[in-house]
């Protein structure tokens, strides 16, 4: 039995794609990734911090082969330069809002430091990773409250089972005009060679209501009709993906793998804004790759091209049912002078909408 027994997209009788979930069907059906929240939900403030650990060993000691890509980039973050030029990541991945990214790198480099004596000694120093969504309309963005306690919090809370939802850096978010939030989905890929997972995590923040697909079914447009209290935006929204595997795979393979979110992305209704911040990460832990050099040279081995067709068809079906599955569990949230924003689930009831 899950700890959180939420409803997810697969429980109103959703299937996306082709490909089969892992066991979770979350980004923790990787082994060793774990996720952590602490959310914020007092008054104005609406906010929070997600923790994605790739590995529960020492991450700088070890690192990962890792990447990113940029689909527009109306966003903020924190360490995407050094991962494209040596593609490795070598701390826990941070989430929150836009104003607070400062502050939570600064904790995971505090949080790094404790555990490596050697950074700015014998060694250099650490490239902290940490991307953001702009949650101002429910949370009081300028308040900054995130703290650093809160970073170490979220990530000392890093677990395989956590909630999706209203929750950690999603709590202050909207997707499609409505409530949006954290949302996982995986997907395995048989191939020749083994079996391999692949998961993503997004905290999801962007899109229009008439826009709104689920499976190719136009919700958006039969809840824009149905609704009269919810005022629909201009996307001008952003949305972090985060895609794990253990699938072997260079930086370079690992990068196309990213370009592919866009597919899952764009089956919800994204049309991806001009003020959007859409932005993907994504590591392996197929490989470690040691801080110290070693004296025998590196193995890292990788798939075959002719192999990265299944690996972009999981990508975009996680991606897909990530971010459904981010807007379904989602509560209604009130919060900055009043502002509000529905649950999907609530409209769905409320109007008899079927999905």
């Amino acid at each position: 039995m899950k700890v959180y027994e939420q409803k997810r997209i697969r429980d109103y009788g959703v299937k996306i794609g082709k490909l089969e979930p892992g066991k979770l069907n979350a980004i923790t059906d990787v082994e060793g990734v774990t996720v952590g929240h602490v959310t914020l939900a007092d008054g104005d403030v609406q906010t929070g911090v997600t923790a994605v650990l790739p590995h529960q060993g020492n991450i700088f000691r070890e690192k990962l082969i890792a990447s990113s890509h940029v689909i527009n980039g109306y966003g903020k973050t924190v360490g995407t330069i050094q991962i494209e030029e040596l593609g490795t990541l070598e701390t826990p991945i941070l989430l929150t809002n836009t104003s607070s990214i400062g502050i939570v790198a600064d904790a995971v480099i505090k949080y790094t430091l404790e555990d490596n004596p050697e950074i700015g000694r014998s060694t250099g120093t650490v490239n902290p990773v940490v991307g953001e969504c702009n949650d101002m309309y429910l949370n009081d963005i300028r308040a900054r409250s995130i703290t650093k306690e809160h970073v170490f919090e979220a990530i000392e809370n890093a677990s395989i089972e956590f909630e999706e939802g209203s929750v950690g850096a999603g709590r202050g978010t909207l997707a499609c005009s409505i409530k949006g939030g954290i949302g996982s989905a995986s997907r395995k890929m048989e191939m020749d060679h083994g079996t391999y997972t692949l998961g993503v995590l997004v905290q999801s923040n962007f899109g229009m209501l008439s826009d709104f697909r689920v499976n190719g079914k136009a919700v958006g447009l039969e809840l824009r009709d149905a609704i009269l209290n919810v005022t629909e935006e201009r996307d001008k929204g952003s949305i972090m993906m985060i895609v794990a595997t253990d699938l072997p795979v260079s930086a370079q393979q690992l990068n196309r793998i990213l370009k592919r979110t866009v597919t899952g992305l764009a089956r919800t209704g994204s049309t991806i804004g001009n003020g959007s911040g859409d932005i993907a990460l994504g590591f392996s832990t197929a490989t470690r790759i040691p801080h110290k050099k070693p004296d025998p040279l590196l193995s890292i081995p990788s798939i075959h091209e002719a192999d990265m067709d299944l690996a972009f068809r999981a990508v975009g079906e996680a991606t897909e049912e990530a971010i459904l599955n981010s807007m379904i569990t989602a509560e209604k949230v009130v919060g900055r002078d009043g502002n509000e924003r529905p649950a999907l689930k609530d409209l769905l009831q409320k109007f008899n909408i079927s999905i």
